[in-house]
């Protein structure tokens, strides 16, 4: 049986969409997908009987605002704004640790199994921290905290890397996180997935020449982890 998703529609014109992208749907096809596997630019391509274009990435794992384009123009329009970081993406995880405020500058690596670095930066402050009872090697009473997340540039896992290279391990990143504290999450609460979600997307439409800023709420397993070490 399919997997089905429901993908909640921000806003759309006859330029643009923007929408809520489930966690664990991949953004477009790739190689090592089965050939009848669900992805956004198809789904969406489904629901608006449209072509639908690719503007910027959006890992798999990673829930929240995406912005896609109805025509190659406007995609190449929308695509500069990400090259030239003239977009404002905010972000918001659960990470390991209490990280306070500040910036993350360190290369990261391009893309899996490279060994070649890029520069990055990755702004973050931290809003809030709970205690909980979650000890092992030799950590004890790991401190969780909700973080809101300013990428400054695009690179692959950038974020993740980030985070994992300054021991504040995003919870449920299975590629580059702590898996010992991601399975004792999930034991716990019950809850799985990458604790990363895209929250907030401001961009300038290039055919009505204004500035638009999308949003998402924060999903339901955040606030579930949160309040489940609350009490």
């Amino acid at each position: 049986m399919k997997e089905s998703f429901n993908i909640p529609i921000i806003f759309q014109d006859e330029q643009l969409i923007a929408v809520e992208k489930p966690v664990d749907l991949p953004v477009h096809k790739n190689d090592f997908m089965p050939h009848d596997a669900p992805y956004l630019t198809k789904l969406l391509g489904e629901i608006t009987q449209k072509w639908v274009y690719n503007v910027h990435r959006l890992d798999s794992k990673t829930s929240g605002v995406i912005v896609l384009a109805f025509s190659s123009e406007m995609a190449k329009e929308l695509t500069l704004q990400f090259e030239r970081k003239e977009v404002q993406k905010t972000y918001f995880a659960i990470v390991q640790g209490n990280p306070g405020e500040g910036k993350f500058e360190s290369k990261v690596l391009v893309k899996k199994k490279s060994k070649f670095k890029k520069p990055a930066v990755t702004n973050f402050k931290t809003l809030q921290t709970v205690q909980t009872d979650i000890s092992y090697k030799e950590k004890e009473n790991v401190q969780l905290s909700l973080v809101e997340i300013q990428p400054e540039t695009g690179r692959w896992h950038q974020i993740r890397q980030h985070f994992t290279q300054n021991h504040f391990d995003i919870l449920g990143d299975t590629h580059h996180g702590d898996f010992t504290l991601n399975k004792i999450i999930t034991e716990k609460t019950g809850v799985k997935r990458l604790f990363l979600h895209a929250g907030q997307l401001k961009i300038k439409h290039p055919a009505l020449e204004e500035e638009l800023t999308f949003s998402s709420d924060l999903p339901k397993e955040f606030q579930q982890v949160l309040r489940h070490f609350q009490t």
